[in-house]
């Protein structure tokens, strides 16, 4: 876990020096890449190159060693000459900070066919990784699920807090949406997977063994890659990376909703994935097929995550330059977050529960018919 013993992120002067201690040269130009989201992200510029230094806020409510874990994956992947990531060069602990070779490229935007090959080449790089005897000291990703009832325990939790956040803080319409839209098509998926598993005679509740396991970056997806100018893909954000059924990560990428796949390249994914991971795992098809509703429905869960109030104040810390030692808002009044955050919050969360409302429809179509991905 992170030794961070400062709750403001360095600055001017200060920021300089640090950069140029931990990248072992004089840094000449510092420029702020991204506000917002987990991260704070800076080009930084110096005599010998130039690099990514990344800062990861912590909270107390998520004890996740993000830095650590990006670090281990990048680490490992480096010495397998995997060349589709990018290259960390130093880690400063005491600031929560790191620093990558700076990767010059341009957002995928609208992907297509060679761009979902890509993806699939790195995929089965990490499949191919994990034969190896040291990928065994990696770690779980982060919400790992090994078993169909975990992850349904997984789902049942987010629906809490949901629920919790919605009552408490008298939110009307996501009540409503959870208790009359959400709620009873994950009844009956649930109900139906269930029947599915048994038909199959696959055990809803037991663990996918080890050697049925792959690598997972876990955030996977082309909103986490950039075209570099020669067109080759690299991919980003390795904070939640570790062991994972692959289901969940072919499934993920597929209901992402900044994926933005067009037609058929969904299928395509789907399609190559299995000639991946089906040799091992004979059950893997037929799982994908099952499960995937359900990981549809996750993701309506984590769409509404902007109603939580931590997710909001994580975000918040990310943009005002500063790191995390205190619990937060007060999650168990569910509050807003202490931190401002801007006059658009109202409408994101009406644009997230508009988005919430048309997956849940999406959701129950691919249920009807029996996994259409595209």
């Amino acid at each position: 876990m992170s030794s961070l013993a400062q709750t403001e992120l360095p600055r001017g002067a200060e920021l300089e020096a640090m950069a140029s201690g931990l990248l072992g040269s004089r840094v000449v130009a510092i420029e702020p890449q991204q506000r917002g989201g987990n991260n704070r992200l800076y080009r930084v510029t110096a005599l010998d190159g130039v690099y990514a230094l990344k800062f990861y806020p912590r909270q107390a409510a998520d004890p996740r060693d993000r830095q650590g874990a990006e670090a281990g994956a990048l680490r490992f992947l480096e010495r397998y000459a995997v060349s589709s990531v990018p290259r960390l060069v130093a880690e400063d602990r005491r600031w929560g900070c790191s620093a990558f070779d700076w990767v010059e490229g341009q957002p995928v935007g609208q992907p297509g066919a060679a761009d979902v090959d890509g993806a699939l080449r790195f995929v089965a790089e990490l499949q191919a990784l994990a034969a190896f005897d040291d990928s065994a000291r990696l770690p779980l990703a982060s919400a790992a699920t090994l078993s169909a009832a975990a992850f349904c325990t997984q789902i049942e939790r987010r629906l809490a807090r949901c629920r919790e956040v919605a009552v408490n803080a008298r939110i009307g319409e996501l009540e409503e949406f959870l208790e009359h839209a959400f709620s009873p098509i994950y009844e009956q998926v649930v109900e139906w997977a269930r029947a599915r598993f048994a038909a199959e005679k696959l055990d809803f509740a037991s663990e996918l063994p080890l050697g049925r396991r792959t690598l997972s970056p876990s955030d996977f997806g082309f909103h986490n890659a950039l075209r570099r100018p020669n067109g080759r893909l690299v991919f980003l954000d390795f904070e939640y990376f570790g062991w994972d059924d692959p289901v969940k990560m072919v499934a993920d990428f597929l209901w992402h909703p900044g994926m933005e796949l067009g037609p058929g390249l969904k299928s395509r994914f789907a399609a190559s994935a299995t000639a991946v991971f089906a040799p091992g795992d004979a059950t893997f098809e037929r799982r994908l097929n099952t499960l995937f509703p359900l990981y549809g429905l996750c993701w309506v869960l984590i769409v509404l995550n902007e109603f939580l109030p931590e997710s909001w104040h994580r975000r918040s810390l990310a943009r005002e330059g500063r790191t995390e030692l205190d619990d937060g808002p007060d999650i168990a009044a569910n509050t807003e977050p202490t931190v401002p955050v801007g006059p658009d919050l109202a409408t994101v969360k009406r644009r997230q529960l508009a988005r919430a409302r048309k997956l849940v429809e999406v959701v129950g179509k691919t249920y009807e018919a029996g996994a259409v991905f595209d």
